[in-house]
This record gives structure tokens, C-alpha cells and sequence, in this order.
């Protein structure tokens, strides 16, 4: 089989499917143990947001192109399985709004528009924003950064080549070199899927610090929904053992919340004192038990 350099010249050539599928799956292995090499610095950016965001601050992506919508699924799976309050993690993708191809493409290159998206939400020395961008060159994402830079926030970049123009402005950068693509300059594939797999520690962890978790459980879950609500029930019944009409009536008595009902039951108080010992905790249903 070709290495990965030779697949611009021989991947048309390939005759059988097994083949084409065997090589996008071995270029895809490369992707886990790429962003493993960059776990110490992506460990230190995630300490860094985790500061921002236990402040009041907020995470702010910026992206383009596949970036952009990369990081605004992620920025919005936060609201739902989370329950962050809107606006506390967002992203900023190029040509938000604009209609055709062409115009999406052009945004990429304009920093005064990333300057002014920054500009737009009133981004300050409280929040945390980060930039990705395969290349480490994207335009609209250095005029977002640079701006985000001049106002104090901390800055962090998600590329996949080292000491890239990004590099140069963030406070933490984050280089996961995947190497070259199946399809030369598709970074979508192995680059996208590395900024997938960052941009979910990213948030993840963060969430896991901010409290919503415990254990692995989701227990912050908005409940808008009977999947979420099931949810709920699971991650209650699941964290105290108890059976299934307990677990409602704590839940009734908590309005839905999975956390408040978590320590009532754990703790043995009611609905409101629960409550009362979690906003004291910074919503941690470990310290709010201790």
C-alpha cells in the first residue's frame, strides 16, 4: 500500500473498495496518537480556560471552513448536554449568515471581519478564545486572535503544523501534526478529526471542572426533552442507588434537577437545602456532599 505522500499520485488507482477503505483507516489511526503528543500543552490550555470560566468568563471558538462549523457543534452540544447558560461558550465562524459558497470562502480571508466578530461580542480580559485552524494561517481566525489578544483575553490556537502565524500571537498553542492528508489539503479528514477530538477535551474537561459531572455522569442536563429527562432519571437512580419512585419524587421535589435531587438523596436534606449546598459549592455535588 502507498504511504500517505504517495496517495495524490495512486489513489485513483486503487481498484477495490477494501483498499481505499484500508488506507483512510490507517491514515485515520495516525489522528489519536498525534493529539497524545500534544497532551501536555493541551493540558495547559484546558487549565487555563478552566481559570477563565470559574472567573465568569467565556469560551469563545473562532473558526472557518470546516474549522468553524467543527467548533460551533461543539460550542453547541455545551447548551444541551451541560446546561450552560447561552453565551457561555460560542463560536465565531467566517461568514456566518452569508449565502453561497464563494462568499464563505472569501471570509476565511478577512481578519477585519474576525476583529470585528471579536469586537461584536464584547470579548474582555474575562474570557478565553480559541482559534482553529489546520494551517495556522486562516485570516479571519489571526484578526480574531490578535483582537482578542488586545483586549486581555486568553488566547489559545488548535493547529496542525508547529510554529504557525497563529502560534505567534496565542498565549497557548495547541500543534497536532497529523501529517499529510489522504486527499492533498482536504483538512477536513485526519485535521479535522484531530480538532474534533481537541475541541471535545476542551469543553469536556472543562464542564468536568466547572461541576457538571459527577463521576462520569452527566448530571447538569437541561431535562427539555424525554431523552434528557431520561437521562436524568438514570444519572439520579445510578449516583444513590435508590429505586425508581424515589428517584421521581426527589427529582419532582428538586424541579428537574438532576443535581439537586443527587444530594438530597445522598445527603438526606431536602429539595431546597440540596440546592442552598450546591450554589455554595460552585455547583459541585462532590463538595456540596463533603
Amino acid at each position: 500500500m502507498p504511504s500517505s505522500e504517495q496517495t495524490d499520485r495512486r489513489l485513483d488507482a486503487l481498484v477495490t473498495e477494501h483498499e481505499l477503505v484500508e488506507l483512510v483507516n490507517r491514515e485515520d489511526a495516525i489522528v489519536p496518537t498525534a493529539v497524545a503528543a500534544a497532551g501536555d500543552e493541551l493540558a495547559a490550555a484546558i487549565d487555563a480556560i478552566v481559570a477563565k470560566l470559574q472567573a465568569g468568563g467565556r469560551l469563545v471558538y473562532v473558526g472557518a471552513g470546516s474549522s468553524g462549523r467543527l467548533a460551533e457543534l461543539d460550542a453547541s452540544e455545551c447548551e444541551s448536554t451541560f446546561s450552560t447558560e447561552p453565551g457561555r461558550v460560542v463560536a465565531l465562524v467566517a461568514g456566518a449568515g452569508l449565502g453561497t459558497t464563494a462568499e464563505l470562502d472569501a471570509a476565511e480571508d478577512d481578519s477585519e471581519a474576525g476583529a470585528a466578530a471579536v469586537a461584536s461580542i464584547r470579548v474582555s480580559s474575562r474570557d478565553a478564545v480559541v482559534g482553529v485552524s489546520a494551517s495556522g494561517r486562516t485570516r479571519y481566525v489571526i484578526g480574531a486572535l490578535e483582537a482578542a489578544a488586545a483586549a486581555g483575553a486568553l488566547t489559545v490556537c488548535v493547529v496542525s503544523v508547529p510554529d504557525s502565524e497563529l502560534a505567534r500571537i496565542a498565549d497557548h498553542e495547541v500543534a497536532v501534526v497529523v501529517g499529510p492528508e489522504v486527499i492533498s489539503g482536504s483538512t477536513r479528514l485526519k485535521a479535522g478529526t484531530a480538532q474534533k477530538l481537541v475541541l471535545n477535551s476542551i469543553s469536556t474537561l472543562s464542564m468536568v471542572r466547572l461541576g457538571k459531572t459527577y463521576g462520569d455522569l452527566m448530571v447538569d442536563v437541561a431535562g427539555t426533552n424525554e431523552k434528557q429527562r431520561v437521562r436524568a432519571r438514570r444519572a439520579v437512580r445510578l449516583a444513590t442507588g435508590a429505586g425508581d419512585e424515589a428517584v421521581d419524587d426527589a427529582l419532582a421535589a428538586a424541579e428537574g434537577s438532576a443535581k439537586v435531587a443527587i444530594v438530597s438523596l445522598l445527603a438526606r436534606v431536602d429539595a431546597e437545602t440540596a440546592r442552598v449546598r450546591l450554589r455554595e459549592n460552585a455547583g459541585s455535588i462532590r463538595k456540596a456532599l463533603e
